[in-house]
C-alpha cells in the first residue's frame, strides 16, 4: 500500500480510540462547552468587554476546544511508542509518516467535532456572529491551521516522554496557555507583566484573528501574525516529532 493509503488506515484507528475512550471525548468535546457555560452564566456579568460577553468569550474558547483534545493524543503517540506498537508496524512495512501523520489528523478531526459542538451552544446561549461566508472560511482556516500546528506539536511531546501519564502532563501548557491570553478577558485589564504575556504571547493574535473574522471586522497584520506563530509552531512540531521517531523507533 502506498503512504496516503496507510494514513488513512492510520486515521480510521486513531480516531476510533478517541471515539471509545469517554475521558477523551469528555476532555475534547465536553469540557469546553462546561467552560463556556460557566464563564457565560457565572463569570460573563462581572466582565467589561464592550460587547455581549457570548461573543466575546466564543472565540477564545474555539482555541480552549481546540487545545483541550491534546492529552489524549500525546498519551496516545507514546503508548504506541513505549508498548512497542511502532516497531510492529515498522515489521508490517507501515511507513513512518503515515503512523505520525494519522495521530495529527485523528486530532485535527476531533478538535473539528468539538469547535462544531461548542459553536452549537454558543449559538444557543446567544451568540450572534456579523461574519460573512468569506469570513466564516478564514476562521475555519485558522482552526485547522491551529489544529495541525498543535497536533504536531503535541505528536512530538508524546514521543519525547517516557511513559503516556508523563505524556499526558506535557501537554498541560498547551491548555493552561490560553487562559493567560485575551481569550477570557481583553489583555489591556490584566495587571502589570500578565497584560504584557497574554499581548505577546502566541495565541493571543490568533484568537483577536478568529474574533475579527467573527465580528466581520478582520485585521491583516495580526492575521498575519497569527499564521506565522501556526507555521511556526507546526514546523517545529514536525521536525521535532521526526527526529524522535528516528532516534526512539
Amino acid at each position: 500500500m502506498s503512504a496516503p493509503t496507510h494514513a488513512l488506515v492510520m486515521l480510521r484507528r486513531n480516531f476510533k480510540h478517541v471515539a471509545r475512550n469517554p475521558t477523551a471525548v469528555f476532555n475534547a468535546v465536553l469540557m469546553p462547552i462546561i467552560i463556556l457555560l460557566m464563564f457565560v452564566y457565572m463569570f460573563g456579568d462581572a466582565f467589561d468587554v464592550g460587547v455581549d460577553y457570548i461573543d466575546y468569550a466564543t472565540p477564545g474558547l474555539i482555541l480552549l476546544a481546540v487545545c483541550y483534545g491534546l492529552g489524549s493524543t500525546a498519551t496516545a503517540v507514546n503508548s504506541d511508542m513505549t508498548k512497542g506498537i511502532i516497531n510492529r508496524f515498522k515489521v508490517m512495512d507501515v511507513s513512518r509518516s503515515a503512523v505520525l501523520t494519522g495521530h495529527v489528523v485523528a486530532s485535527l478531526l476531533t478538535n473539528v467535532v468539538a469547535v462544531t459542538a461548542l459553536l452549537g451552544v454558543a449559538f444557543l446561549l446567544g451568540f450572534g456572529p456579523a461574519a460573512s461566508g468569506l469570513d466564516w472560511l478564514g476562521v475555519a482556516g485558522m482552526v485547522v491551521l491551529l489544529g495541525f500546528a498543535t497536533g504536531w506539536l503535541t505528536v512530538a511531546l508524546g514521543l519525547a516522554a517516557r511513559s503516556p501519564e508523563t505524556a499526558g502532563l506535557a501537554s498541560v501548557p498547551l491548555v493552561m496557555l490560553p487562559f493567560f491570553s485575551s481569550a477570557i478577558v481583553p489583555a489591556d485589564t490584566m495587571g502589570p507583566g500578565l497584560a504584557q504575556f497574554a499581548r505577546y504571547q502566541p495565541f493571543t493574535p490568533i484568537i483577536e484573528t478568529v474574533r475579527g473574522l467573527l465580528a466581520g471586522t478582520p485585521e491583516l497584520g495580526t492575521a498575519l501574525v497569527a499564521v506565522g506563530w501556526c507555521v511556526g509552531i507546526a514546523l517545529v512540531g514536525y521536525l521535532w516529532a521526526g527526529a524522535t521517531f528516528t532516534k526512539r523507533a
